[in-house]
């Protein structure tokens, strides 16, 4: 190994993507992780013999360098393609998603389907005067009905406020592709191409173990090339002297330990990676970090028989009256998840830590989640045989009123400060990228290392290539990457969260 040295923080998608690119260039790096296992929130979770997806994970791609990255991990046999199924449940009905003509007709009924159809052509000719949030700008674009049955409850189940509440800008991205008249074209002509619009693609990739197997792999190769992975692990401190960071101090089972390095690629939230400036930073500065906050998120895994889940991947569910948000079948993920004769579903809930869910008894969570699967009329409750809880904090970045303000004050300071300290992925960057856009920032965030390239990781911005375009490089087209909000996370009013 060369002289050069790269200290990385967190051993997620991001943080051990950079590592396999640094390591199989020559260069050596010390990875910390918080956690006792590797994968963030793409691990995989195993208890008792179940593994659990957390949040569930498409390996869908379009940009070709996370493509041959993910083959190179593991092998071709070593991947499921698995049809994608999911459905919206609303109030005891199951409705296709994309939409099918004839079951949101038969679910709907004539004259539901009817008023719906008129309360969308009224919304064209008297749409609501304010636009600015959620409810008003789909509700603009779909029809009052229509917005009620499909996007109110399960938006405000995910960030926990009213849809008037919610930012505008995060709807015009998180649907921007899809319309009425785009979704009753599909319905009628379910040939077209579905990749042009990724929440339509019909089928994707899947590790057989769950995605915690790619993270896995991927360590295992960058200690074999060099590397060293320390879980239980945190970073304590980031010393800086004459405008670069110059080591960083770890706190493990064993103690402090102060590790040298050239290079700081930090996967931890953002807001933690300023508060472990040493000197601190400028009060602005901490101040902006204060102000970033997270979605936290927990599934309660039901043990059921086999005829008892369903075929989806998962249901949303829309259902007013009951707290979970999404219900995932493992068994629909891959068969290697379960055993034989039995699934595992995992409710999804949306949480804040410190809250009613997030500190209730595991038992009195399965037997909520029991109580919900019946209430739905998904499952008999005497069907559910065991049961498990999974939290995982900080899950979603949140995008608040002044978020955006918040993050440019800290890029700014960063780059201005410390140069060589590399915010990447999904918390590093406070942005809700999906993995193969977290892996990207690590990518070219090692070429920037390795190259003396100069690559914005900022424009890596799902807004722009995920759902629609990219450059003749399979690069994301260039941007703002300040503005936008990324896939599925809202801005919301900073009054309203806790």
């Amino acid at each position: 190994m060369p002289s050069q040295h790269t200290v990385i923080i967190g051993a997620g998608p991001a943080g051990l993507t950079a590592a396999y690119e640094l390591t199989r260039r020559d260069v050596a790096v010390d990875v910390v992780e918080a956690d006792d296992v590797v994968g963030g929130i793409s691990r995989t979770v195993e208890r008792d013999g179940w593994r659990f997806d957390i949040g569930g994970h498409r390996f869908f791609t379009k940009v070709p360098q996370v493509e041959a990255f993910w083959h190179e991990i593991l092998p071709d046999e070593d991947f499921l393609l698995r049809p994608r199924m999911s459905r919206i449940h609303y109030r005891g009905r199951l409705f296709d998603y994309p939409l099918r003509a004839g079951n949101a007709l038969g679910n709907l009924g004539v004259v539901e389907a009817v008023r719906c159809v008129g309360s969308y052509l009224w919304s064209r000719v008297r749409p609501p005067a304010d636009q600015s949030h959620f409810e008003g700008w789909v509700s603009a674009r779909f029809g009052t009905r229509l917005y009620r049955m499909f996007f109110k409850t399960y938006t405000e189940k995910v960030w926990g406020i009213p849809a008037t509440e919610l930012q505008a800008d995060w709807a015009a991205q998180r649907i921007k592709n899809l319309s009425l008249a785009g979704a009753v074209r599909n319905a009628l002509f379910p040939s077209r191409d579905k990749t042009a619009i990724t929440s339509l693609i019909e089928e994707f990739q899947y590790p057989k173990y769950g995605p915690g197997m790619m993270w896995e792999r991927c360590a295992e190769r960058v200690v074999k090339a060099g590397g060293t992975i320390t879980l239980n692990t945190s970073a304590r401190a980031v010393h800086r002297v004459d405008g670069r960071a110059v080591a960083v101090t770890v706190a493990g089972p064993e103690g402090e330990r102060r590790v040298p390095t050239d290079h700081v690629i930090s996967s931890m939230p953002i807001s933690d990676l300023v508060r472990a400036m040493d000197p601190p930073a400028p009060a602005e500065v901490r101040a902006a970090a204060d102000a970033l906050r997270h979605r936290d998120f927990l599934t309660v895994a039901l043990v059921v028989p086999a005829d008892a889940g369903f075929p989806d991947n998962w249901i949303y569910v829309h259902t007013p009256g009951v707290r979970v948000g999404r219900i995932q079948n493992f068994g629909s993920w891959s068969p290697f998840l379960v055993r034989d004769g039995y699934t595992c579903l995992g409710l999804e809930y949306f949480v804040n830590v410190g809250d009613d869910l997030w500190t209730a008894d595991d038992d009195d969570l399965v037997a909520l989640g029991t109580a919900e699967l019946a209430r739905l009329g998904l499952v008999d409750p005497d069907a559910v045989s065991d049961g498990y809880v999974v939290r995982m904090p900080k899950a979603y970045p949140v995008y608040d009123e002044g978020y955006e303000q918040a993050v440019d004050t800290i890029r700014r300071w960063l780059a201005e400060a410390v140069p060589n300290v590399h915010p990447v992925g999904r918390n590093g960057m406070h942005r809700y990228n999906n993995q193969d856009h977290s892996m990207l920032t690590a990518m070219l965030t090692a070429a920037n290392i390795v190259d003396g390239t100069a690559h914005d990781v900022w424009t890596v911005n799902v807004e722009e290539s995920y759902h629609e375009e990219e450059t003749g490089d399979g690069r994301p087209a260039a941007g703002d990457g300040r503005h936008g909000t990324g896939r599925a996370a809202p801005v919301m009013p900073r009054r309203a969260v806790a």
